[in-house]
Parts: C-alpha cells; sequence; structure tokens
C-alpha cells in the first residue's frame, strides 16, 4: 500500500476585497471523490494543512442543490465522516515527500486565502513537479501553484497547462466583483497557460506529471488520471 499525500488549507475564511471575510474551506467533493477512489485503489491518505491546523469543510459544499439533492448531500457528509484523516493532519513544513507516491491538492476558496502565499507549499509543489510523482490540483487548489516561485520571482509552472477555476464560473458564483484577484488571471500573469473549459463541466488538464481540473465536477477524472500514473 502507497501513501498519497493530500495537501489542504488551513484557512477558515476569505478575504475580500472590502475586508469581509467569507466563511469557506476546502470543498467537500474534491476532498471526497478522490478519497474514495484512492483508498479503494487500495492507498493511504495522509493529510498536511498550514501549521497542521484540521482542515475546514466549506458548509456550502455540504448543501443539497451541490451534491444532486438530499440523499447526495447526506452521501458526501457520510463520506467526510468516514475520512479520518482529516482529523489527524500532519505539519504541512513536516512532509518528506520520500515518504509519497502522489500529492494532490483538494480545493475551495481556502487555498486563496493561504496556500497561494505559502512557501512551504510552494517548495513541496516544485519538489513533488520535480520529483515525476504524480501531482494533482483541483479547482481554486490550482491557486497554490502561485507560491512555486523560484529565486528568480519565475514561477515552476509557467509554460504549464493547467485547469483552474476560472473567471467565467467566479463570475457566475457571485464572487468575481468582491475577490481581491481571480484566479485565472493571477495564473496567466505568472505564465501559466490556463486551459478554459465550460463553466461547471468536467475539464482536466494533464501536462507531464500534473494533473489539473477546473472545478468541482472534474474530481473524478483528476482522481482517474492520477491512477493511472500510479499503474
Amino acid at each position: 500500500m502507497s501513501k498519497i499525500l493530500f495537501v489542504m488549507t488551513g484557512a477558515d475564511h476569505w478575504t475580500l476585497a472590502d475586508g469581509t471575510e467569507h466563511p469557506t474551506g476546502f470543498w467537500a467533493e474534491e476532498a471526497v471523490v478522490p478519497y474514495e477512489a484512492f483508498t479503494a485503489a487500495g492507498h493511504e491518505i495522509v493529510v498536511a494543512t498550514p501549521g497542521g491546523v484540521v482542515p475546514t469543510v466549506d458548509k456550502g459544499s455540504l448543501a443539497p442543490e451541490v451534491n444532486g439533492g438530499q440523499e447526495g448531500a447526506e452521501r458526501t457528509a457520510a463520506a467526510l465522516d468516514a475520512f479520518t484523516a482529516l482529523q489527524h493532519p500532519i505539519e504541512l513544513a513536516e512532509v518528506n515527500l520520500d515518504d509519497y507516491a502522489a500529492v494532490l491538492y483538494p480545493g475551495g476558496h481556502g487555498p486563496m486565502e493561504d496556500l497561494s502565499a505559502d512557501a512551504g507549499s510552494g517548495r513541496l509543489l516544485i519538489d513533488a513537479l520535480g520529483s515525476g510523482k504524480p501531482l494533482a490540483v483541483v479547482c481554486h487548489a490550482s491557486s497554490a501553484l502561485l507560491a512555486a516561485a523560484h529565486a528568480d520571482g519565475s514561477n515552476a509552472f509557467a509554460g504549464y497547462r493547467v485547469a483552474a477555476f476560472t473567471n467565467a464560473e467566479e463570475t457566475q458564483a457571485g464572487f468575481a466583483d468582491k475577490a481581491k484577484w481571480l484566479l485565472q488571471d493571477r495564473l496567466t500573469e505568472a505564465g501559466v497557460q490556463v486551459q478554459e473549459g465550460e463553466p461547471w463541466a468536467p475539464n482536466v488538464v494533464v501536462d507531464r506529471n500534473l494533473v489539473s481540473g477546473q472545478n468541482p465536477a472534474s474530481s473524478t477524472a483528476v482522481a482517474t488520471e492520477v491512477l493511472k500514473k500510479l499503474s
């Protein structure tokens, strides 16, 4: 059994342009779907967060309307309860990449608050990229790539093709005019080639050992691509 590292946000809010703290965290589907796929394939999941704090789930991601109805919402909630590693995260700064076969970053608006500027996470991403091991980011977790800067300030992912939560989706979600910055814009400024798909539809991009998904609906395909790389 190999271990797969989930690097997750430690934030429970996202600071908007006017200083308002919007309650958030990680998006349930983006953690639960890969967790179930990987454990079903026999892998062990270890969770790491900045400071080793227990990650907060975005309450909005547990609502029936984003889970296909009440039954789906109950299934997601039950899956979160079964994901016991969430309650026992390790400190991100203490991660030894050699211990893991792959690394995955689930999204939610939380990573926009902390992982987008976390130097330790940035170093881990650079190391993971260089290792050739499968490295996956889902939705807003692509914001973590912004912290993967070389000493000269250039981004380690410049020139890579990546799927990420788009400006169109942020607009439709009602946050584009409230955010300090938009993910698609910042990635583009860093030299990352954002491959925009249809809003809310699955869109997964694989470039070398990097697997990225645009939105929650892309979680299943991201997990599938990571498992392909591990087989």
